[in-house]
């Protein structure tokens, strides 16, 4: 496997074969878009080895960019971003929140569980990052009940939507991804994990995200 992180992350998401491509129909995201191309991040949650080093991987990140001292919580967002949050809280000897995406109708009608206290130093966690709209609305409800998010980490990040941290650095908020679709189709190139014929589509795709629906009809 490649020494690069990102490769080495890209290489993980294959082999736990959460990569999908259908150059034809393609899939719906939760963001709404059309793609040819879907990568399930629930999936490696299910390899405990390879769950394991993806975790690493993206603690030893964040400790390159933000600093061993630079947290005070780790969040996940709900629901794909709680695994890993307990993952990485876990790596970084840290308490953990989670965030819902809704008040639940009960109760405290909390949208944060877990420990959080005002001026805690929070980092959100999600599995993957599209366009950055759930992340926002994580980010407020953070921001609501008393703590500051200036962090957020992903698995994977697509990394063709110039508006994803253009929309989080408006917000303050730097966004720490993994790996991206460069790193994924890189990889599959290398290890001929799909036919010429899908990447060659894939690879069309990323060079024109925003021209693909209406090309694929």
């Amino acid at each position: 496997m490649s020494p690069d992180p990102s490769r080495l992350a890209a290489a993980l998401l294959l082999e736990a074969g959460a990569v999908a491509f259908d150059p034809g129909t393609g899939f719906v995201h939760a963001s709404g878009r059309r793609a040819p191309t879907y990568v399930d991040c629930r999936r490696p949650i299910g390899f405990p080895r390879i769950r394991a080093a993806l975790a690493d991987l993206l603690a030893r990140r964040l400790l390159e960019r933000a600093g061993a001292e630079a947290f005070d919580v780790i969040a996940g967002g709900e629901t794909a971003g709680i695994p890993y949050a307990a993952l990485l809280a876990d790596r970084l000897a840290l308490p953990m929140a989670y965030v819902r995406k809704t008040a639940k109708g009960h109760g405290r009608m909390a949208r944060i569980e877990g420990r959080l206290r005002p001026g805690d130093r929070v980092l959100l966690v999600e599995d993957l990052a599209t366009d950055g709209g759930s992340k926002l609305s994580f980010v407020e409800a953070i921001r609501e009940a008393g703590g500051e998010c200036r962090h957020a980490a992903v698995v994977f990040a697509y990394g063709i939507f110039p508006a994803l941290e253009d929309r989080l650095s408006a917000a303050g908020v730097a966004l720490h991804a993994l790996c991206t679709w460069r790193d994924v189709l890189e990889e599959a190139r290398a290890r001929r994990a799909f036919e010429p014929a899908t990447l060659e589509a894939l690879a069309a795709y990323l060079a024109d995200p925003e021209g693909w629906a209406p090309a694929a009809g």
